[in-house]
């Protein structure tokens, strides 16, 4: 889906800081929205990696994609949201590291459905690649999941997404934009009922670019 005409995607801006607040309050109920300061802090450490949905006709700030570069031979498939993002200040950003990790991806409810998400993950790709890095690793929050946590395993339930005959609102649209599953994993996320505590690592691999030393998660 193309970016509708009246969409742009830029870098973040300290002016972005109260919308995105304002978006995480609506998005994530159950967590404590970025502060100011941790927004600052992310644009210190690395500008070109925090991208911006603007709606053009009002100005507004309506979607976010937030990044930083890591050397994954320093952590573990299974480590946590908190770990990857030094407890979300993106203290740990390494501006040798081969891998882009992307830290959160959300849209405004009021603008989804007009291939944001898309464009902005398309931006980081673009990032990826004009960097020379090989690939980007996020983590998909089974948002479905907590619902069926009963009656099905959590690799039961992302093998059905993959093989299409579930869908999760959040992994589907992942799969759609061409990230593949590395395996699932628990507790990626604090106090999310929806997942239950359960994500899918996912990447991504830039074509142009042969893997480093470490190219496993582990």
């Amino acid at each position: 889906m193309p970016l509708p005409s009246d969409y742009r995607i830029r870098c973040m801006e300290p002016g972005d800081y109260e919308a995105i607040g304002a978006i995480c309050r609506v998005v994530y109920p159950h967590d404590t929205p970025y502060t100011p300061d941790e927004l600052a802090e992310h644009r210190s450490v690395f500008p070109q990696g925090q991208f911006v949905a603007e709606h053009l006709p009002t100005g507004r700030t309506v979607g976010v994609h937030f990044t930083l570069k890591l050397r994954m031979a320093h952590y573990h498939v299974d480590d946590s949201w908190d770990v990857l993002t030094a407890h979300g200040s993106f203290a740990d950003h390494d501006p040798t590291g081969t891998t882009l990790y992307g830290a959160d991806v959300f849209v405004s409810p009021e603008h989804q459905h007009h291939g944001l998400a898309h464009a902005l993950t398309d931006a980081t790709r673009g990032l990826v690649v004009s960097e020379g890095l090989w690939r980007m690793v996020g983590g998909s929050r089974l948002q479905g999941y907590g619902a069926v946590a009963a009656e099905v395993t959590p690799d039961r339930y992302v093998a059905d997404v993959v093989s299409r005959t579930r869908t999760d609102p959040v992994l589907s649209a992942h799969l759609k934009d061409g990230w593949m599953v590395v395996k699932p994993i628990q507790g990626y996320l604090q106090h999310d009922p929806e997942s239950g505590g359960w994500a899918a690592v996912i990447q991504w691999i830039n074509p142009a670019c042969p893997p480093p030393a470490e190219f496993t998660l582990r």
